[in-house]
């Protein structure tokens, strides 16, 4: 996220810095590669700074996403931390972490993400410059509602909106638990908590509520059923009351 801001001549420091705990795919759990939440959340900096808050710049920030997971899986063949490192960092001993380190697997992720950044940057302008579809009446995306009732501004709920669906409609660890975390994290970082704040106790409570009310399942395609076709058929489930109950779990702080 911070290097793709940058390109963007984007200063989030907080924003950046409270990303930590997405490294290893949402606390270590092993879902989507925390590439591509940094980048769908720089995607949503970018959609607020030019359409402002509400529908249209969501429905952008989740388009915008749907093309960062695209690029990042041409490339790399998975999203997801666990096939990407072949690492568990749930069950890590330290015979597999100095496997890790000997092999070079370090290495591999910072070269992944020296490799994707600009083609993220590049993605995200086209994204947020071409013709759409029309957009949705909110709510659009199930991270934005989450960051609203979470009580933080508009322009992190446009932030998070590319999330939605398992970010950018993929259909992986849900984008609206991600956000949760995010704000937790950016939240506990206003009142001094450490940067690299992967055991924070909120944000651990958080996951207990949310794995308590989906009877453990974190995949957003498990959790609904199905993949969400497009933005419309995503905000229509949510009109009609789709993982409203995850969403309240979630905002309890």
């Amino acid at each position: 996220m911070s290097v793709v801001d940058d390109s963007f001549d984007c200063l989030l420091k907080l924003e950046e810095e409270a990303t930590a705990p997405l490294a290893g795919g949402i606390m270590q759990h092993g879902y989507q590669c925390g590439m591509l939440w940094g980048t769908a959340l720089a995607a949503g900096a970018q959609a607020y700074k030019r359409f402002g808050p509400g529908p249209q710049a969501e429905t952008e920030a989740i388009m915008a996403a749907q093309r960062l997971v695209e690029s990042f899986r041409a490339r790399n063949h998975h999203v997801g931390c666990l096939e990407l490192t072949g690492v568990d960092w749930q069950n890590l001993s330290m015979q597999v972490m100095l496997k890790y380190l000997i092999t070079g697997r370090v290495t591999r992720c910072f070269g992944m993400a020296g490799r994707y950044a600009p083609v993220a940057f590049d993605e995200i302008k086209v994204a947020l410059f071409e013709e759409h579809i029309e957009v949705p009446s909110s709510p659009v995306s199930c991270a934005a509602m989450l960051a609203r009732k979470m009580g933080v501004s508009e322009m992190h709920a446009v932030m998070a909106a590319g999330l939605a669906g398992g970010i950018g409609l993929y259909g992986g660890g849900c984008g609206a638990l991600g956000a949760a975390i995010w704000i937790i994290i950016m939240n506990s970082r206003k009142e001094g908590a450490s940067k690299m704040d992967f055991e924070n106790p909120r944000a651990k409570a958080a996951i207990d509520r949310f794995v308590e009310c989906t009877d453990c399942e974190f995949e957003c395609s498990e959790i609904v059923g199905r993949r969400f076709e497009d933005v419309g058929d995503h905000a229509g489930y949510l009109r009609a009351g789709g993982c409203s109950k995850i969403i309240e779990v979630l905002a309890t702080s």
